[in-house]
C-alpha cells in the first residue's frame, strides 16, 4: 500500500509517533484578525485520527497509537 504524499505534506510526525498539522484558515485575509489569533494560527496542532484512517494513509509510519495497539 502507497502512502499518501498529499497528507504526509501536511503533517509531522514526532518522535513519540503523536500527528502535527497546521491550523487551516491561517493562509491569508489575517490582516482583519488580532495579533494573537494570527500568531495562534501559526502553531501546529494535534492530530487524532482513528487507526483505521493512519493505516489507510500512512501505512508505513510507526506513530503511536499503532505501537500501542500491538
Amino acid at each position: 500500500m502507497k502512502t499518501n504524499k498529499s497528507f504526509t505534506k501536511r503533517i509531522k510526525v514526532t518522535r513519540s509517533g503523536k500527528l502535527l498539522a497546521r491550523k487551516p484558515g491561517f493562509n491569508h485575509f489575517n490582516a482583519k484578525q488580532s495579533r494573537t489569533t494570527q500568531l495562534a494560527g501559526r502553531k501546529p496542532r494535534a492530530l487524532t485520527l482513528s487507526n483505521k484512517v493512519i493505516n489507510r494513509v500512512l501505512p508505513h509510519q510507526n506513530t503511536r497509537k499503532r505501537v500501542a495497539a500491538k
